[in-house]
């Protein structure tokens, strides 16, 4: 620590160290939500594509379920994440009522159950052949 000035100046205020993680955090997670939505834009570019047929198109959905990387696709990632907030929330929402976590517990039911699910029916839809099961 460094020595108070001479002039008889007051130190800067000290932040407490949970608020500089936090805002580094924040940086960390706008920083990575920013790649992830270049990543997304990608995607979207080739599922818009004209030269796409429903083969392509079926693979395409079937990736984002079944990729290894993440174990288990996108989509279940998405939901694990939701999970994993809607689990912090119910230790420090203020009234532990269920107010915060109990939306993010259900975002994560539809992506995982619903919009997974429709992902799968779709790509069946469109190319039965290249269905695994």
């Amino acid at each position: 620590m460094s020595p108070l000035p001479i002039t008889g100046e007051s130190p800067p205020p000290r932040r407490p160290p949970g608020a500089v993680l936090s805002h580094t955090r924040l940086e960390r997670v706008s920083a990575s939500a920013s790649i992830a939505s270049l990543a997304l834009q990608q995607i979207q570019d080739d599922l818009t594509a004209d030269d796409i047929d429903a083969a392509e198109l079926a693979a395409i959905l079937r990736e984002l379920i079944e990729d290894t990387d993440p174990p288990g696709g996108f989509l279940p990632f998405l939901a694990q994440l939701l999970t994993d907030a809607a689990q912090r929330a119910e230790h420090i929402e203020p009234d532990l009522d269920g107010d915060a976590s109990c939306p993010l517990h259900e975002a994560a039911a539809l992506v995982n159950e619903n919009a997974g699910q429709r992902l799968i029916w779709a790509a069946r839809a469109l190319d039965p052949q290249g269905d695994p099961t």
